[in-house]
């Protein structure tokens, strides 16, 4: 009987936590992701344009370029220069996915107001080393790498803008509590999560396919596997001490990243943090379904914060 005891024990605490990990957290390679688009019944619709702008932002010319992360890793990020006096947009792209698919829109747009573009590949993503994926917990580290490193290399007059869409909407978001450069004016957090145990357990409950029985194994997946602690920050706590104007964007039709989310960071400080709603717009797609709206709430947000803006 002890040793069913402890065989049960085991599996309990080792090796569902794995499964965990291994799904949820562990970078798999799945080769080159920039056409892997959503599919399904809220996205077929949008297909052909999501198609478009991915093939329109693949041929715009860039510049690579490198930093090490905090804890040692190569990360990689496309730099789109247009003048060394414009502001500067750092985008950061969602779970399992790239900078160039996933700011395929953003790109283009921060490109039309006249900016320049760091677009990064996140952690355990594209072109960036790391094999482990901690929704935003070590990720807003390297948030504050890569505004240092456009600050130095731009100098103390550049504007610097953090944005990201899906769980780089919530790194940039948990980055707000951190020692950011002063060059920093806004953030743009497009569908962001409340937080990454929010997040992880929406992810967790399609594995393990019974609601709240997966919650003590992502926490220990991430600790023993991962090796971080997934409560260490959140979105909606880090606004409470945001020290720059924040605007949301997210979809009303969001099945993914539940609006809800959004409307918990906003409240947590509404006088930092402007939400836009798109209504009937999916996950990740606000900018397809209504551009007109995207647009002027960005082009908005960045006349009030110090970037130069064209219409």
């Amino acid at each position: 009987m002890i040793y069913v005891s402890a065989a049960i024990a085991a599996v309990l605490i080792f090796v569902i936590p794995a499964c965990i990990y291994f799904a949820a957290f562990y970078r798999i390679n799945r080769g080159d992701v920039t056409y892997k688009v959503l599919s399904g019944p809220d996205y077929d619709e949008y297909h052909d344009d999501m198609i478009a702008l991915i093939d329109s932002a693949v041929k715009i010319p860039y510049d690579p370029v490198y930093i090490r992360s905090y804890d040692g890793l190569r990360l990689f990020g496309r730099l789109y220069m247009q003048s060394p006096d414009a502001p500067y947009h750092i985008q950061f792209n969602g779970y399992k996915g790239n900078g160039v698919r996933d700011f395929s829109g953003g790109l283009q747009l921060a490109l039309r107001s006249g900016g320049n573009v760091l677009l990064v590949d996140q952690r355990a993503h594209g072109a960036s080393d790391g094999k482990t994926i901690t929704f935003g917990v070590r990720e807003r580290r390297d948030v504050v790498s890569w505004a240092r490193y456009v600050a130095e290399r731009a100098g103390d007059d550049a504007v610097i803008y953090l944005e990201g869409v899906s769980m780089g909407a919530a790194t940039v978001l948990m980055a707000s509590e951190l020692d950011l450069p002063a060059n920093v004016a806004g953030i743009v957090a497009d569908c962001p999560y409340s937080s990454p145990f929010g997040i992880g357990s929406k992810v967790a409950d399609g594995i393990i396919k019974i609601k709240y029985v997966s919650y003590p194994f992502i926490v220990l997946g991430a600790l023993i596997y991962g090796h971080f602690n997934i409560f260490a920050s959140s979105p909606e706590r880090a606004v409470r001490s945001a020290k720059v104007p924040v605007l949301l964007i997210h979809g009303s039709a969001d099945n993914y990243v539940p609006i809800e989310m959004s409307r918990k960071i906003r409240d947590e400080n509404p006088s930092a943090v402007t939400l836009v709603e798109v209504e009937g717009a999916p996950h990740g797609l606000s900018y397809v379904k209504d551009l007109q709206k995207y647009e002027n709430a960005f082009y908005d947000f960045l006349q009030k914060t110090g970037g130069e803006a064209r219409k």
